[in-house]
């Protein structure tokens, strides 16, 4: 999701009320995507998107986001970009914690097991990502982290 920018002078304080809308938007984004079956909600940015749940590493309760994706064979590929925050999202500190995650495309769930990309892999799949979605590019510019690229292979 693109970054809105400054939303105050205080940097702590925008960057909150960004997370928050963001959040927000994410929620909205989900309850839509699956009102509809995903009929609304399954493209943004020119790309594919699905749901992922995860289970949060701390409360133990499901946790829902909308995200671009890719495939790569029988692969499905994400990025853990937060649109550049100098931190992970929470969703890849789950899947961390807990690899097994379920993916929804349109109406189809699928239980999968998440991965960080190695070395190799990301240069390999980094180009097809930016080519897809050059915001993760700018994205890469904001952060001093590498922004992991996950794997998600079927169980």
């Amino acid at each position: 999701m693109p970054d809105a920018g400054p939303t105050s002078t205080t940097p702590n304080t925008g960057r909150r009320v960004r997370d928050s809308t963001a959040k927000r938007l994410s929620t909205f984004h989900t309850q839509l995507f699956k009102a509809t079956r995903g009929r609304i909600g399954k493209r943004l940015v020119d790309n594919d998107m699905l749901l992922l749940t995860t289970v949060g590493s701390r409360t133990g309760e499901l946790h829902t986001v909308p995200l671009l994706y890719l495939r790569d064979n029988a692969d499905v590929i994400i990025i853990a970009s937060w649109g550049g925050r100098p931190t992970h999202p929470q969703w890849y500190g789950n899947i961390l914690a807990n690899p097994s995650v379920t993916i929804r495309i349109l109406e189809e769930s699928t239980s999968v097991t998440a991965r960080t990309a190695n070395s190799e892999e990301r240069s390999r799949l980094w180009p097809l990502i930016t080519s897809a979605y050059d915001g993760y590019r700018e994205y890469q510019t904001r952060t001093d982290r590498e922004i992991p690229v996950v794997i998600l292979s079927r169980t």
